[in-house]
This record gives C-alpha cells, sequence and structure tokens, in this order.
C-alpha cells in the first residue's frame, strides 16, 4: 500500500496545463491573479477579492485597514491556529482568547459577549476544521456592540451555515490555499469583502501604500507587501474550477470515517446538526474521557502503528508564545482546555483512498479497545 499522508493535495493534468499556459504566457499581464479573485469572490457572494501570499497576512491587512492598533483588543477563540492571532499582536494590540461550543468546537457566542470591553475592535470566530460556528448568536453580539465580525474561514471551503457559504460572515473574511488546505496554491491566502472603501483601503495596503492609477513609484504611506503572483493565480484558479469535485472528497473522506468508526462508543467526529454542511478540512476525532487517554498518548500509539496523526489545536494562551496567558485563561475557558487534550486529527490528504481509511480506522479500533 501507498504511503498514507496527513494531508496534502490532489492536482491533476488541469492544474499542470493551466499553470503551464501562466509559464508561457502569462508573465506580462494580471490575468490569473484578477480572474481568479474576481470568480472566488462571487463563489462566495463577496463583492471583492484580494489575494495575498498566505491567509496570516490576509488578516493583518484587514485589521490594519480596520484600525486596530496599541491598546486595542481583538477576540478570538483558545483553539486555532495561532495564525488567527499572531496579526492582532503584529499590530501591538491584544489578543484575547474565549472558551468554544462544546458541540462545534468554534468561538462560543456568550464567553465572546462576557469578554467585550470598550477597548474591543474586532471578534475573529474560526470555521475550525470545517465547522461552523452558532453564526447567527455571534452576529447578535456583535451588533448589539457595534464590533465587527472578520470571519477565519481558512479551513472552510465548502462548508455551509443555513445555507450561507463559510466566507460570507462579517465585514471581511479570510482563506487559505496552503499547500495542506482543500484548494491550494503551495502558499497563499485571500481577502474578500463587500465594503468599497475597505476594499481600496486594503488595495493601497496591499501594496507598499501605492495609489491604482496613481504616479509610477509613488508612495502615500508605509505599508506592506502583500501582493500576489500569476503562477501562484494560475494554481489556485484551476484547483478552483474543480472546487466541486476537492468539496465532495473532503466529505467522502469524512463520511467514511463516520460510517468506519461508528461502532466505537464514546467519540466525537466533526459535527454536523442540522443546517450546516461541514466540508471537513481535516476530519477530528474526540476521544471520550472514559478512556483516559489524552492526544499525545493517541498519537504515539498511531504512530507505533506507522500512521500519521496531528493533535488537536493547543489552547493558544497556554502556549509559550503568549506567557502568562494560561494563568488568566484557563479557569475561564475550561471546554477549550479539555477538549483541546483529547482530541487528534486524522490523516486527511485529497488522495487517500478507501483501503487507506480502512486501515486508519482499524489502527484506531486496536487503540481504543476496551
Amino acid at each position: 500500500m501507498e504511503q498514507i499522508f496527513m494531508a496534502g493535495p490532489w492536482i491533476t493534468e488541469h492544474e499542470i496545463k493551466v499553470v503551464e499556459d501562466c509559464m508561457r504566457n502569462g508573465w506580462y499581464s494580471y490575468h490569473y491573479v484578477e480572474t481568479f479573485e474576481s470568480e472566488f469572490a462571487e463563489y462566495h457572494d463577496r463583492r471583492y477579492g484580494l489575494m495575498t501570499p498566505n491567509c496570516t497576512s490576509a488578516i493583518h491587512l484587514v485589521l490594519t485597514a480596520l484600525g486596530v492598533s496599541e491598546g486595542d483588543e481583538v477576540i478570538v477563540p483558545e483553539c486555532t491556529w495561532i495564525a488567527t492571532a499572531a496579526p492582532i499582536t503584529y499590530l501591538r494590540a491584544t489578543p484575547v482568547f474565549c472558551d468554544i461550543d462544546p458541540v462545534n468546537w468554534c468561538l462560543d457566542p456568550e464567553s465572546v459577549e462576557k469578554s467585550i470591553t470598550p477597548r474591543t475592535k474586532a471578534i475573529i470566530p474560526v470555521d475550525v476544521y470545517g465547522n461552523m460556528p452558532l453564526m447567527d448568536e455571534l452576529i447578535a453580539v456583535a451588533d448589539k456592540f457595534g464590533i465587527p465580525i472578520v470571519e477565519d474561514a481558512a479551513e472552510a471551503l465548502g462548508s455551509k451555515y443555513k445555507g450561507v457559504r463559510a466566507g460570507k460572515f462579517g465585514v471581511a473574511s479570510v482563506f487559505s490555499f496552503h499547500r495542506t488546505k482543500t484548494v491550494v496554491t503551495g502558499e497563499g491566502g485571500i481577502l474578500l469583502l463587500d465594503d468599497d472603501e475597505l476594499y481600496e483601503r486594503c488595495k493601497v495596503l496591499r501594496d507598499h501604500g501605492r495609489r491604482e492609477g496613481g504616479p509610477a513609484y509613488y508612495n502615500y504611506e508605509v505599508a506592506y507587501k502583500y501582493m500576489p503572483f500569476s503562477l501562484q493565480a494560475a494554481m489556485g484558479y484551476a484547483q478552483f474550477q474543480r472546487i466541486d469535485e476537492l468539496v465532495g472528497k473532503k466529505h467522502w473522506i469524512f463520511e467514511c470515517y463516520k460510517e468506519k468508526l461508528a461502532d466505537i462508543e464514546d467519540i466525537k467526529l466533526n459535527p454536523e446538526p442540522e443546517g450546516v454542511f461541514n466540508g471537513v478540512w481535516i476530519t477530528a476525532l474526540l476521544i471520550g474521557k472514559s478512556y483516559n487517554m489524552d492526544k499525545l498518548e493517541a498519537m504515539a500509539k498511531l504512530e507505533e502503528l506507522g500512521l500519521p496523526a496531528r493533535p488537536f489545536f493547543y489552547p493558544l494562551s497556554s502556549l509559550p508564545a503568549y506567557p502568562g496567558c494560561e494563568a488568566i485563561y484557563r479557569p475561564r475557558n475550561p471546554r477549550a482546555y479539555d477538549i483541546c487534550a483529547r482530541g487528534i486529527n486524522l490523516p486527511g490528504a485529497l488522495i487517500l483512498t478507501e483501503e487507506q481509511i480502512d486501515v486508519v480506522c482499524d489502527a484506531i479500533h486496536k487503540i481504543l479497545a476496551r
């Protein structure tokens, strides 16, 4: 059997041909960038799309455009990749870590409301692993206090909440095209927006403070170099043309795991409650407390069987990157600390076969045998 990979893309001749066309003919225009930005935005019912070198820079860009600065606070969930929170620190603002919902593992609206202060300048819910938060409740809280939402949909391509695609919520949203994601450009991201002024501001900030139509080499302010490039866009556009196929494969992987692990008691996989379609960037497995097994032990047991696994995201406040935060936030966010301690990610590469999924599921049965 071929090696089982934790994550990775599904590349076909279509992508190769499109990138080859860009290599041969795409050096003297921005066609692929502009086409990909426009069609990706339209797919998500957004007016504008701005490609960026990665998703982290997309978050940095929009927070800067929203005026986040030193002394401000931005609310994020405990359990997410650090890329959600790092741009807050870049701007010398303070990330405020909130607890997660016990069902969807995403930002908990009640915890958010308790954490809002006069310094709160934005809320960033994360569609972790493709799961969808309680968006109606989060929007109600944000509207009550007049605070903008930036949706981190990096992991949720294809997911829907009550018929609305992930990436449509808030004043802006971001996606990742990292090589592990559903649509890949190697590295890469995109910022989606509806507001004209916010879009224009982000465009200036993205290109060293230059204004479209202004004099050549003329900078109005010191800003960032977050411009995309055509080869990156060509790859993303070719993958985007196969989006239904790619999201369908991710959901098929999830359904296989769900079916083949259904006989194991006291475990949970990604939720897909009524009204939600989960794009399932990665299938996560939450091990019940009755097993008395944490994520590191589970991963070690799978490694002994020759299989890859990854840990559920650590609570951000527990990381050395945020010294002193654990003592503050562990008592406030008990669900995050509990759930993250017992969760692992199962292999989710887009080239997985059913035979390989069978091997993974057999291993899960072995390590959780009563």
